[in-house]
């Protein structure tokens, strides 16, 4: 399954502070604690001058992985159309057939957090939450099953 390419504001702004703070930043730093390390002389038993270049390349890499994925990430903005029904951006509360309550933000797959309940829109309680509204019933196949919720809440970040 492909990956979405939408992206709240804020995620797309967190995701733009790290390539900015990798390339001006530590990078910088790193490369010049590898050219330190190089000069002490034998590269193949220098501890630093061996980790400097692998946090290099992870750094590189992270840095162009950021530099293609901002190019094709759509910004999804807040729309008051959006009101009363879920959407991507939006927060849901919702009530389990047990009465337990939970909730969630759809939010994009670079942004998705378990901890913050922030799941991507691509998960399959946010394809099945998608365009519904108030007091409807989601059934959602998870691996231990089928779960049904109520929506009890929508609300969005403006």
């Amino acid at each position: 399954m492909a990956k979405s390419n939408y992206i709240t504001r804020a995620g797309w702004n967190a995701l733009d502070q790290e390539l900015k703070y990798l390339w001006k930043e530590e990078r910088p730093k790193v490369t010049q604690a590898v050219s330190d390390a190089a000069a002490l002389g034998d590269r193949s038993e220098n501890a630093e001058y061996i980790y400097g270049k692998r946090r290099l390349r992870e750094i590189d890499r992270r840095v162009r992985f950021l530099m293609k994925r901002l190019e094709v990430l759509q910004i999804v903005d807040y729309h008051p159309r959006q009101e009363g029904k879920v959407f991507f951006g939006a927060w849901v509360g919702l009530e389990t057939e047990d009465g337990e309550l939970k909730q969630y933000r759809i939010v994009g797959c670079d942004e998705f957090d378990p901890a913050k309940n922030w799941i991507s829109v691509d998960s399959p309680v946010a394809r099945a939450l998608i365009g519904k509204t108030l007091d409807d019933e989601v059934s959602v196949n998870t691996p231990s099953g089928k779960i049904t919720y109520f929506i009890n809440r929508i609300w969005y970040e403006k």
